[in-house]
């Protein structure tokens, strides 16, 4: 990978990696419109850290306070019952359907999912899936009434991000949509639902590459540190933007997106244009 290449992957992962549109469809196309082949699941997952990096810094006074609330809950000087605490038990829950699918669906994630036709297919109809969660989702509940079925729940949703198209807060959102939650609510659970995920798939893709797994000979560093330092940067700006834009708008334009790309990438791959 070059760094032109990875400046343009980085951008595209700080734009995207927020909106419900699939950030990991978006750096499979556009590696691919490029020239070069899918920069795969392993530059995906390290150039998220650089996302990741974006929400503990956006979010950090929330963070530190839910942790704060949970650690003092364990230790007995606060109630267990407290929602700070709570909120903090609810992330740990709904992490486990992520992390157990993650690793049992390894090998496909990093192959068979990464067919472009699935990624068309999955922008398609999750955009679908995401119109109907805004259309018949009562947006009552707020996170503060949060239980841990529902956090379980809201894993599962995030767990089908696995699967290039869908996108982690797409999916997220959609699910705490059908179950009641606001907008706001569910964007911002999605979020720190993402942070223990996204740093654990990571870390483990970084720890991959320098053990000398064969998918990681001839990492080019230089380019994926860039490409990890500007999505970053655009990611922050990204959700200080989603944050305000949610909270007096739909995602039906988002969702319009979608379905034009999809078709869009029908047509490239019927016509032979791009590879699957």
């Amino acid at each position: 990978m070059d760094f032109l290449t990875a400046i343009v992957l980085g951008l595209v992962q700080g734009l995207t990696e927020f909106l419900p549109i699939s950030s990991s469809a978006h750096i499979s196309i556009v590696g691919r419109l490029m020239g070069a082949e899918d920069p795969g699941a392993a530059f995906t997952a390290i150039s998220q850290l650089g996302t990741e990096a974006a929400v503990l810094l956006y979010f950090w006074r929330d963070i530190v306070r839910i942790i704060r609330a949970w650690a003092a809950s364990l230790a007995g000087r606060i109630p267990r019952t407290d929602p700070d605490a709570l909120l903090g038990w609810w992330v740990i829950v709904g992490t486990i359907p992520i992390g157990v699918l993650g690793l049992l669906l390894q090998d496909w994630i990093e192959a068979e999912f990464r067919s472009l036709w699935i990624t068309a297919t999955m922008l398609l109809v999750f955009a679908f899936v995401i119109l109907a969660a805004e259309r018949w989702g009562k947006q009552q509940r707020e996170l503060t009434q949060m239980t841990w079925k529902h956090g379980l729940a809201f894993g599962l949703w995030q767990a089908l991000a696995l699967i290039p198209g869908v996108s982690r807060s797409g999916g997220t959102i959609a699910g705490g949509l059908f179950m009641g939650y606001t907008r706001e609510a569910a964007a911002r659970y999605s979020f720190l639902l993402a942070i223990p995920a996204v740093i654990a798939s990571g870390g483990y893709q970084v720890a991959k590459v320098v053990a000398g797994d064969a998918s990681g000979s001839g990492t080019a560093w230089g380019p994926i540190a860039v490409a990890t330092l500007i999505a970053f940067a655009v990611g922050y700006a990204v959700i200080a933007w989603f944050m305000r834009y949610i909270s007096t708008h739909t995602f039906t334009p988002f969702m319009v997106y979608r379905i034009v790309l999809a078709l869009v990438l029908f047509a490239l791959l019927g016509f032979g244009v791009l590879e699957a």
